[in-house]
C-alpha cells in the first residue's frame, strides 16, 4: 500500500535530512529542527510527507497549482498568453496564459524555480532570533535569515533535490527507451513535459541526426564495395561532394527543426535574452525618471564606464583564449605528434596496445586538468549569463579533444601516408572506442549507486552493533533516487550538466566520419549503427542510472552548433588532402595537375557551403507568419491601452485645471 501510494502521489522535490543516533535528549534536540522545516514548509503551502531511511529521513514535497502559481507571480515569470504574447504571470488571469501539452499550467522547469523560490524563500519574519535546537546546540534563526541555507550551512539539512515521477518515468520507459521498433523517432513532447527544453532538444537532435545518417552510410557501404571500372578515380571526389552537401543541408534543416519545435512547445527564444532583458529595463527607468525634464542626454560618464566594461571583458575573453590555444601547441601537440610517431615505428602489435594504453590515461589526466584551467578562467571573464559561460567552456575544452582526437590521424594520413594505419585506426576508435564508452556510461552509474547503496548498508550495521540486530533494507524510492549519481559534466559540473558528454561524443564521432570520409567511406554505417544504440542507451541512462535532472533554460545546442559548422570546413582541407595523398601514392595523378584540382575543388565545396547555408531558411514561413501575428495582435493592443490611459489622464489634467481655474 505504501508503495502505491507513492505511486499515485506526485511528489516533485525532495530534502535529505540526517539522522543522529544520540542520547534521548539529542534526538528530540533534532527532530525539533526537522519538525521546524516540516511546519514551515506546510506553511508556505507545500504537501509533505516524512519517509524515514537507513540513514537519512527524506522529505517529499509537493504544492497544488495555486501555490506554483503564486510563487511564480512573486517571480515575475513571463509566460505565453493565448494571444502569443510572453507577459508577467498573474495568478488571477491564469486562464489567459496557454498551458503545456500535458495540461499543466507550468512546465517542469518553471515548477523547479517555483519549488525553489518556496524552498529557499523561507525566513525569519520576526524581529528577533528563533533558538532552535540541534544535537542539544543552539541555532539561532536571525531576522530576515533564510531558514533552509541556514540549515544546510550547519549541516541540518543535507541536499535538495528533484525526485522521479514513476507513473510518468514508467511511461515514458515503455514508449520510448524500452520501444525499438522506432528507430529515431521519439516521444518528444512527453521528454519535453518530463525533462525540459535542453534535454528534449538534446534527443531530437540526435534522433534526426540519427536518421540523417542512413544517407551516406548506403552510399559509403556501396562506395567501398561496388568497382566502378573507368569512373574509380571519380567515385571518391563524388562521394565528398555529397557528404559535404548532405553535412550542409542537415545543419540547416536541424535549425529549421530547433525553431519548430519551440513554436510547438511555445517557447520564445533569442540569443542574449537575459542581457535584453536587463538593459531594456535599464533603458526604460533611465527614459522615464527623465520624463519630466526637458534635458535628455546620456550622461557620458556612465557610458564610457560601459564601454570601458565591455572592452575589458572582451580582453579578458581573448587573454583566456589565447592562453588555451597556445597550451594546445605549446604542450599537447607535441605530445600527441609524439605518440603517433612512435606508434607508427613500433612494429609489435602487444607494444602497440600498451602504448596506446599509457596514451589514453595521460591524455585523461590531461583534460581533466585543461577542464579545470578552463573552469577558472570562464569564471574571471565577464559573461552576460550563465549560456554564455557555459558556451565559453564548450569552446575551450572541445579545442582540448579536437587536438587529442584527429591530430594522430592526421599525422598518420599526411606524414606518413599509412592509409591502413589509418583505417585501423578509425576503426578502432568508431568501433572499440564507442562500444567502451557506452559500457562505461551506463556500468559507472550503476557501480556509483550500488556502492553508496553498500556503504550505507554497512554504516547502519555499525551504528547498530551492540543492538538488537535488524534487517537493513531500503523501504522508500525516494532514498533509492538519492543514492543514484547525479547527472552532471564530466568537466566544469556548475557550468554544464551531463548533455555536455553527450554532445561532445557526438560531435567528436561527427569530425571522425567527416574529417576521414574519404580514407574510410563505411564510416557513416558504424555511426548510424552506434546512434541507433545510443538514442535507447541515454534514454534508458537519464531514466533509470540517474536521478532526475535539474532543468536547464537553453532552448538550442548552443555552441555545439557553432563546433558542427566549423567541422564541416575542416573537413573540406582535410579530404581535399587526402585525396591529393591518394591519387599522388597511387600513381594515376601528377602531384601538380593533382592539386590544382583538389585546390580547385576545395574552392567549389566552400561556394558549396555558403550557397546551400542561405537556399534553406533558418525558419519554417509558418512560424514566422505566427510571430508576426502575435506581435501585431500585442501592437494593436498595447496601442488601445495606451491611447485609452493617455485620453483618461488628460480628461483628469483638464479636470483638474478648470477646477482651479
Amino acid at each position: 500500500m505504501e508503495a502505491l501510494k507513492e505511486e499515485q502521489t506526485p511528489f516533485e522535490m525532495g530534502v535529505v535530512v540526517p539522522k543522529r543516533i544520540v542520547d534521548q535528549i539529542g534526538e528530540g534536540c533534532y527532530d525539533h529542527c526537522v519538525k521546524v522545516v516540516v511546519d514551515e514548509f506546510q506553511k508556505s503551502g507545500l504537501i509533505v510527507d516524512r519517509v524515514p531511511g537507513l540513514n537519512d529521513e527524506f522529505l517529499k514535497l509537493t504544492a497544488p497549482v495555486e501555490i506554483l502559481g503564486k510563487a511564480a507571480a512573486e517571480l515575475q515569470l513571463k509566460k505565453r498568453t493565448q494571444i502569443g504574447v510572453d507577459l508577467q504571470f498573474e495568478w488571477d488571469e491564469a486562464d489567459a496564459f496557454i498551458k503545456q501539452s500535458d495540461g499543466s499550467l507550468f512546465s517542469w522547469c518553471e515548477r523547479f524555480r517555483c519549488y525553489n523560490h518556496i524552498i529557499y524563500g523561507i525566513v525569519n519574519e520576526g524581529n528577533s532570533a528563533i533558538v532552535l535546537k540541534s544535537d542539544c546546540r543552539d541555532v539561532r534563526w536571525e531576522p530576515g535569515e533564510r531558514l533552509l541555507w541556514k540549515f544546510e550551512k550547519e549541516g541540518i539539512v543535507k541536499e535538495v533535490f528533484p525526485i522521479h515521477d514513476e507513473i510518468k518515468r514508467k511511461q515514458l520507459l515503455k514508449c520510448w527507451a524500452l520501444n525499438w521498433w522506432d528507430l529515431t523517432n521519439q516521444p518528444l513532447d512527453d521528454i519535453y513535459a518530463y525533462y525540459g527544453v535542453k534535454i528534449a532538444i538534446y534527443f531530437a537532435f540526435l534522433g534526426m541526426y540519427t536518421k540523417w545518417l542512413f544517407f551516406p552510410a548506403a552510399l559509403g557501404i556501396l562506395v567501398q564495395l561496388v568497382d566502378f571500372g573507368s569512373l574509380q578515380l571519380l567515385v571518391l571526389p563524388f562521394f565528398f561532394v555529397c557528404i559535404i552537401s548532405w553535412a550542409v543541408f542537415f545543419l540547416q534543416f536541424w535549425k529549421r527543426k530547433n525553431s519548430t519545435l519551440l513554436a510547438r512547445w511555445q517557447i520564445c527564444y533569442s540569443v542574449g535574452a537575459e542581457s535584453a532583458y536587463k538593459y531594456m529595463d535599464t533603458e526604460w527607468s533611465s527614459f522615464h525618471s527623465s520624463v519630466g525634464s526637458i534635458k535628455f542626454e546620456a550622461d557620458k560618464s556612465e557610458k564610457e564606464k560601459f564601454q570601458r566594461e565591455e572592452w575589458f571583458g572582451h580582453m579578458l575573453r581573448f587573454r583566456n583564449d589565447a592562453i588555451i590555444i597556445l597550451s594546445i601547441i605549446c604542450l599537447q601537440l607535441p605530445f600527441e605528434l609524439a605518440y603517433a610517431h612512435f606508434y607508427e615505428s613500433i612494429g609489435s602489435d602487444t607494444m602497440k596496445f600498451g602504448l596506446t594504453a599509457v596514451y589514453l590515461f595521460a591524455i585523461q589526466y590531461f583534460t581533466q586538468i585543461g577542464g579545470k584551467v578552463s573552469v577558472k578562467l570562464i569564471k574571471d571573464e565577464k559573461n552576460e549569463n550563465s549560456e554564455y559561460r557555459a558556451n565559453s567552456l564548450i569552446y575551450k575544452v572541445f579545442g582540448l579533444y579536437f587536438m587529442q582526437s584527429y591530430i594522430g590521424l592526421l599525422y598518420h594520413a599526411i606524414l606518413h601516408r599509412n592509409f591502413m594505419t589509418l583505417r585501423q585506426v578509425i576503426i578502432q576508435r568508431l568501433i572499440i572506442s564507442e562500444v567502451l564508452e557506452n559500457l562505461m556510461e551506463n556500468s559507472l552509474p550503476y557501480m556509483k549507486y550500488s556502492y553508496r547503496k553498500y556503504r550505507a548498508v554497512r554504516n547502519k550495521r555499525k551504528r547498530e552493533k551492540g543492538m538488537a540486530a535488524r534487517k537493513s533494507y531500503f523501504n522508500s524510492r525516494v532514498e533509492k533516487e538519492y543514492f543514484k549519481p547525479i547527472y552532471s559534466a564530466s568537466i566544469g559540473e556548475e557550468l554544464e550538466d551531463g548533455l555536455f558528454d553527450e554532445f561532445l561524443e557526438l560531435a567528436l564521432q561527427f569530425g571522425m566520419i567527416m574529417m576521414f570520409a574519404c580514407a574510410f567511406p563505411p564510416a557513416f554505417a558504424f555511426a548510424a549503427l552506434n546512434n541507433v544504440t545510443e538514442i535507447r542507451a541515454d534514454a534508458l541512462k537519464i531514466l533509470a542510472m540517474y536521478r532526475r535532472p535539474v532543468p536547464r533554460v537553453a532552448a538550442t545546442i548552443g555552441a555545439w552548433l557553432n563546433i558542427f559548422q566549423f567541422l564541416i570546413v575542416v573537413s573540406i582541407c582535410t579530404n581535399c588532402i587526402l585525396l591529393v595523398c591518394l591519387y599522388d601514392r597511387e600513381g594515376n595523378w601528377n602531384i601538380s595537375p593533382g592539386l590544382a584540382a583538389i585546390l580547385f575543388m576545395e574552392h567549389v565545396l566552400l561556394l558549396i557551403k555558403f550557397c546551400f547555408s542561405r537556399i534553406v531558411p533558418e525558419e519554417p514561413d509558418w512560424v514566422k507568419a505566427n510571430r508576426m501575428k502575435n506581435a501585431t495582435q500585442a501592437q494593436n493592443m498595447c496601442s488601445k491601452q495606451l491611447l485609452r490611459n493617455i485620453s483618461g489622464r488628460r480628461g483628469t489634467l483638464v479636470t483638474g485645471t478648470r477646477t482651479a481655474d
